[in-house]
């Protein structure tokens, strides 16, 4: 689902076209804001450092476009800038605004499900899913006050999924939209590859979602995040979760202590 419907591109400079969905842009050196740009779904790409900032103060979500005629100019407080307009493509512009406004980025779709970031109306159900003893059995819960998972959740939006573009995200049911866990990838203090993590909810373990979930994820890794090499940090008695990371091809690396407990380290190359 898209939620960018156009592009205004404010500039001096005549550019080449943007590929994809031209017809949804409009360019113009001094183009007039109204209601209908004041709207929702609206991305402005200006190459004017001062309008950028003006743009931006006014809460309009806009993407510089920096060339050679403009390096000395102050672009500063905008979050997002190319290089060339036609290495755009109309996904990362949908991405770019959704940052802006707040809105979640879809990430992958699987043939059962949506894996998304994480907003606060999940929370409901993650803690539905993460009130059952066997899942905080080997990972850790949830905080037990509502506000404090909230407040951790904005932090950890503004810190790695807007820092890294990426993080731990939502699964959902692709049809019905069911929270019905969460996976995607982290980073532990002291080892450099990112981690391979997930939780699904009881009532859909052992019909293959966990398995389903994490071969995209890689496979994202992969092409979009550009990994090499993912590793996974399973306890020992955790049976079903090393039979898993074998399925997908791991190997054990070694053994390490974590927080004072003991963790199997296994390793995938990309």
């Amino acid at each position: 689902m898209y939620f960018l419907r156009q592009i205004i591109l404010d500039t001096k400079v005549n550019p080449k076209k943007i590929p994809k969905n031209p017809e949804n842009m409009v360019c113009s050196e001094t183009p007039e804001r109204s209601s209908e740009t004041e709207a929702d779904g609206v991305l402005w790409i200006t190459d004017q450092g001062p309008r950028a900032q003006e743009l931006f103060r006014q809460g309009c979500p806009v993407l510089a476009w920096l060339h050679a005629h403009n390096r000395d100019q102050d672009f500063s407080g905008v979050r997002y800038a190319c290089e060339n307009l036609e290495e755009l493509d109309w996904d990362y512009m949908e991405k770019v605004y959704r940052r802006y406004m707040g809105i979640p980025w879809d990430i992958l779709t699987t043939d059962r499900c949506l894996v998304r970031e994480t907003r606060a109306e999940d929370l409901d159900a993650l803690y539905e899913i993460y009130a059952e003893p066997s899942v905080t059995q080997y990972t850790e819960g949830l905080y037990p006050q509502r506000a404090q998972e909230e407040a951790y959740l904005k932090d950890y939006t503004e810190n790695m999924y807007y820092f890294y573009n990426y993080g731990v995200w939502t699964i959902c049911d692709k049809i019905t939209g069911q929270v019905i866990g969460r996976a995607g990838f982290s980073n532990r203090e002291g080892y450099e590859d990112p981690e391979l993590g997930f939780v699904i909810g009881v009532p859909w373990q052992r019909q293959g979602y966990a398995t389903e979930v994490c071969k995209a994820l890689l496979e994202y890794g992969r092409e979009e995040l550009g990994f090499e090499q993912v590793q996974m940090l399973v306890m020992p008695e955790n049976e079903v979760s090393l039979r898993l990371a074998g399925n997908l091809g791991f190997h054990r690396q070694d053994q390490v202590t974590w927080g004072g407990s003991l963790y199997e380290r296994l390793l995938l190359e990309l």
